[in-house]
């Protein structure tokens, strides 16, 4: 597969992944740019590349994540090219229903479920992650039923929004 097709069609999933796991729209952007700039240089001997870049960037978001730096109060939004339509990113994340379900899960029941929600199996999250793929089924059943209370609690809301 060439370079260029393989980020065209890859980079707004890599993207979406990464708001799954819980990256904010310009994180996420970030993110997956700097690790398709790894692909590229890298690109003659990944085996497995839609593999290799959820995995580099699924570390890369975790680094981001436990990186202790002070981070400004009112953070300014910036678009990305990698997203469809970067002036729609904010709207789109709001009204997800999913993303909301998902910022209530722990980090590795969160990090399963973005796998999963990109379409990898459980051997093969269990292969990415370097856990049991018991480790990853128990994951996800517990991340299930999670978003189910979840998405239960909101439709008993009197106050939820209309289409949430």
């Amino acid at each position: 597969m060439e370079f260029s097709s393989f980020y065209r069609s890859t980079a707004h999933i890599l993207v979406a992944f990464l708001v799954n796991q819980g990256a904010t729209a310009s994180v996420a952007g970030d993110i997956a740019q700097e690790t398709m700039e790894k692909a590229y240089q890298r690109w003659q001997e990944i085996d497995n590349p839609p593999a290799w870049v959820h995995t580099v960037a699924s570390r890369a978001l975790v680094r981001h994540l436990t990186d202790a730096r002070e981070e400004a109060l009112d953070p300014v939004p910036e678009p990305t090219a990698l997203l469809p339509r970067p002036e729609e990113a904010a709207e789109w994340e709001s009204r997800q229903v999913i993303l909301q379900a998902l910022r209530t899960l722990p980090p590795r029941q969160r990090q399963v479920m973005a796998w999963r929600l990109s379409d990898y199996t459980p051997a093969e999250i269990a292969e990415q992650l370097g856990i049991t793929p018991n480790a990853v089924s128990a994951s996800l059943k517990k991340a299930r039923r999670a978003i189910l209370a979840h998405l239960a609690r909101g439709e008993e809301d009197p106050h939820a929004r209309p289409g949430y």
